[in-house]
């Protein structure tokens, strides 16, 4: 499978890590793909995660795109949500991201609460390794 950069952009709005997973190619194996993806995905900066925060919606909002919605189908309590995510946003500058899929909402709002408590770098770091999540899980269904 040929790689675009529509596609790679759909899964890490990054352009840095757009080019790299495009001059990757071609790859041996999905697994191949998988490894450079996440390997890049690693190494985000501050200044890449805001980029890549742009493209994503709050945590549950609905109105992303058909990834996001689909990703975020556990999520049921909304209004709770609402209020978690304004103070996250207050205290980091940033909206909360975390890799949704397969989980429901009071587990995600428990993951949320609980990120209150980090540093400023410790939680930049978390919503690296989340956006690599994202990104991994996105990029594994463009290429099955």
């Amino acid at each position: 499978m040929k790689l675009d950069e529509a596609a790679l952009s759909a899964c890490l709005a990054v352009p840095r890590w757009v080019r790299a997973v495009l001059d990757g190619q071609p790859y041996d194996s999905p697994a191949a793909l998988l490894a450079v993806a996440e390997r890049e995905a690693a190494t985000l900066t501050a200044e890449e995660v805001e980029l890549a925060l742009a493209d994503h919606p709050r945590i549950g909002d609905k109105t992303g795109s058909a990834a996001s919605r689909a990703e975020q189908s556990g999520v049921d309590n909304a209004d709770e949500f609402v209020a978690a995510n304004r103070e996250y946003e207050q205290r980091f500058g940033r909206i909360y991201l975390v890799c949704a899929a397969g989980r429901g909402g009071a587990e995600l709002l428990a993951d949320l609460r609980s990120r209150l408590a980090n540093d400023p770098d410790t939680e930049l770091a978390v919503t690296v390794r989340e956006l690599g999540k994202i990104a991994l899980l996105r990029l594994a269904k463009v290429v099955s």
